[in-house]
């Protein structure tokens, strides 16, 4: 009996030991809204930055290494954690595929598929300034430290480079999801920079718990939700960057043989292009369902928090005056790019 015992005792070690090593942390120990669990306010890096970056197809495995080596060696970078939301990609193949050998990089298997789960006030981020970004961009250093500084000299404010709208269609009396030539209120998370405190506030506070829900519902626009957030809790107007050699390489422009017609919304680098009416832009039929989904949302959004604090700013910030050239790209003259 005492065998049998001694045996069942070391089975169920063994057992343990194994699901431990090859099954992420519990969401209720990794992902906790305990105050405990964050660091002191006082003890953040107030010059260096956290980038988080969202991953979730093993098709853009290449692209995403090329901008986690690139990013990694940025002065200012502090860390960057992967946030990887596909469970069925086997942990060996995002092993060979990216640099995860080195120092500052960290792989975040997350526990469920919650578009939510990319704002999660993770306690190891060290520093105040954090930046959000997808998988298929590219970033280059001059642009990185750019809106750094500017972020820095506008800390309650979102600053990005991809803009969108939030308008009032006055004919049907709601809320819409747009472009415009010349302003801007939504900025996308497809690259941008914010504070901390942003994370915990959006992941956190039960004032946004129900649009938190709406999220999940309909995985979409989780990152509208945190303008209204960073609307809400900071009152900073969003700052729009302008400072060349920034991709989006899920942008069809972007791919060999794209054009402009391939997307929703024409539009350059920066998303604010002079001479271009809003009404008069080109929807595919998959297009239009994704921009009203995006326009419910901010119906949603004004819903819920019974109040709509989007504000418009106008114009984008520019690091200096140089002389430029302009190259063709999809069908339109653009600024060229001098920087990989």
């Amino acid at each position: 009996m005492r065998h049998l015992s001694l045996l069942f005792l070391c089975f169920f070690i063994s057992l343990h030991l194994h699901t431990s090593a090859s099954s992420p942390p519990p969401p209720s120990l990794t992902f906790s809204c305990s105050p405990s669990s964050q660091p002191d306010p006082l003890t953040l890096i107030p010059d260096r930055l956290t980038i988080l970056i969202s991953g979730h197809s093993p098709r853009r495995l290449p692209l995403l290494r090329r901008l986690i080596l690139s990013l990694s060696n940025h002065p200012s970078v502090h860390s960057i954690f992967i946030l990887w939301s596909n469970p069925s990609t086997p942990l060996s193949l995002l092993s060979s595929s990216l640099p995860l050998s080195l120092p500052s990089i960290s792989l975040i298997p997350l526990p469920s598929s919650s578009l939510n789960l990319r704002f999660f006030p993770l306690p190891a981020i060290r520093t105040r300034a954090v930046a959000v970004s997808d998988d298929d961009v590219s970033v280059p250093h001059r642009s990185l430290s750019f809106a750094l500084s500017l972020w820095q000299g506008n800390p309650t404010s979102l600053v990005g480079f991809f803009p969108r709208s939030h308008d009032l269609d006055i004919s049907r009396r709601t809320w819409i999801y747009t472009v415009h030539p010349d302003r801007f209120s939504i900025l996308l998370t497809k690259f941008l920079i914010l504070d901390r405190e942003y994370l915990w506030k959006y992941s956190c506070s039960e004032n946004y718990a129900k649009a938190r829900y709406h999220v999940d519902k309909e995985r979409n626009c989780e990152d509208i939700l945190m303008n209204f957030v960073v609307a809400m809790e900071g009152g900073g107007l969003p700052v729009l960057v302008d400072a060349g050699g920034i991709r989006d390489w899920g942008d069809p422009r972007n791919r060999v043989g794209g054009n402009a017609s391939d997307v929703a919304v024409s539009h350059d680098d920066s998303g604010m292009s002079e001479g271009v009416e809003v009404k008069k832009v080109g929807l595919s039929s998959r297009g239009e369902m994704h921009w009203r989904k995006r326009g419910e949302c901010i119906r949603e959004f004004h819903k819920l928090l019974s109040k709509m604090p989007l504000r418009y700013n106008y114009g984008k910030m520019v690091q200096g005056v140089r002389e430029q050239a302009l190259c063709r790209k999809g069908g339109r003259l653009v600024s060229c790019d001098h920087e990989e």
